[in-house]
């Protein structure tokens, strides 16, 4: 099965998106964790990857909770939560 992938636009404040990295990023604690986009911040590391979307990092708290992850993602980093769901019947990862 393929793995799911990020949104095809930009991310907007409330919607809902799942933390989903590789097992060697740093952040892997975090994959799986299903959020909400409170921000959405810009800086230029697409005019070094040619990618308008890495453009783009959310900040993010967690749907159960409202707690503020620590860290921000890049949009690669985040996939549509309804998209994850159609591609496993787990609730969490």
């Amino acid at each position: 099965m393929n793995p799911p992938q990020p949104a095809s636009e930009p991310y907007s404040k409330g919607d809902e998106v799942t933390v989903y990295v590789g097992e060697d990023d740093p952040d892997v604690r975090y994959h799986g964790v299903k959020c909400i986009v409170t921000d959405r911040l810009q800086d230029d590391l697409n005019t070094e990857t040619g990618r308008d979307r890495d453009q783009y990092l959310y900040r993010v708290k967690r749907r159960s909770t409202g707690e503020v992850l620590p860290i921000d993602f890049r949009h690669g980093d985040l996939v549509p939560t309804t998209t994850l769901e159609e591609h496993s019947s787990e609730d969490d990862y």
